[in-house]
């Protein structure tokens, strides 16, 4: 199976300020060492040992998170030496040397499990990310992702969308107005939903309003929302839906993306494409630590 390729650079990965990535790194190096450290390094390896590793695919994908693995070696040794020999975003096959670390054996080994945690599920993230965005190739559909990701990883996990070449949707609940199902059932209707949100919201917070007919569309469409999601609609009402809309909003399809049906749902003509398998559900990318001779 060859790696994914978009075909094109991915001048838009951006990762995430190590304000933000550090502290996750951390907790998960805290977790691992727990009360004693590592008591089996510690007591096999000698102090003063040095060595040296590469980081390696076993697998084909798409490569997120030698950031965080990078993050995990320097915590717990700021001496160890780590140089990624390709940048996050790269398409690679089995057996890529992804980055060597070098440096006391100790402390490799002390931060070997973490690292490949992160990169192993960063990685996955951005594989199947690929995947969804080579399906719809030669539309106009970009794929984005959800709130739908691991509590405490939404960072890093948006951060590997992008490494996919998707793009993202919400960080979180004050990025921008939602209406769902739920909020529409609560505020006793989409019009009282979005006179509200009006009367609260500041001039640069979009309102996105989530139907699940045609009828809602027609109401939402009528009230002027930035966005609409099609939640769980058929190829055919997604294709009227983009003829009834005529540009007037941005549209969102949702619901039963997979790689059998993506491509239809985008040749329907929406604008997005919102997948949460791609975070919650990713496959882990099969990446191993290797010490060198």
């Amino acid at each position: 199976m060859p790696p994914p390729d978009l075909g094109l650079a991915l001048p838009f990965t951006r990762p995430p300020s190590p304000l933000l990535l550090e502290p996750t790194v951390r907790h998960a190096l805290e977790e691992d060492l727990g009360r004693a450290g590592d008591i089996t390094s510690e007591l096999t390896v000698p102090g003063g040992q040095s060595a040296k590793a590469v980081l390696v695919t076993r697998t084909p994908g798409r490569i997120a998170g030698l950031i965080a693995a990078e993050a995990a070696f320097r915590l717990v040794e700021p001496a160890l030496q780590f140089k990624a020999v390709v940048p996050d975003g790269s398409g690679v096959a089995s057996g890529t040397v992804l980055a060597t670390v070098e440096g006391p054996a100790r402390a490799i080994l002390t931060a070997e499990r973490v690292a490949l945690n992160f990169l192993g599920h960063l990685a996955g993230v951005a594989t199947a990310t690929a995947a969804l965005v080579q399906a719809v190739q030669g539309t106009s559909a970009r794929i984005v992702c959800t709130r739908k990701t691991l509590p405490g990883l939404r960072t890093l996990q948006k951060y590997a969308v992008r490494c996919g070449g998707g793009f993202n949707h919400r960080f979180g609940l004050d990025d921008a107005a939602m209406v769902k199902d739920n909020h529409i059932a609560a505020a006793g209707g989409i019009a009282a939903a979005v006179e509200r949100l009006r009367a609260g919201l500041g001039h640069m917070v979009k309102i996105e309003v989530e139907v699940d007919t045609l009828a809602q569309l027609e109401e939402a469409l009528a009230l002027g929302v930035d966005t609409i999601l099609l939640d769980n609609m058929s190829l055919e009402d997604l294709r009227r839906a983009v003829a009834m809309t005529k540009g007037r909003a941005v549209l969102e399809a949702s619901g039963n993306v997979t790689l059998a049906t993506v491509r239809a749902i985008a040749e329907t003509g929406v604008d997005y494409i919102s997948s949460g398998v791609i975070t919650h559900s990713a496959p882990n990318l099969d990446v191993a630590l290797d010490f060198q001779a």
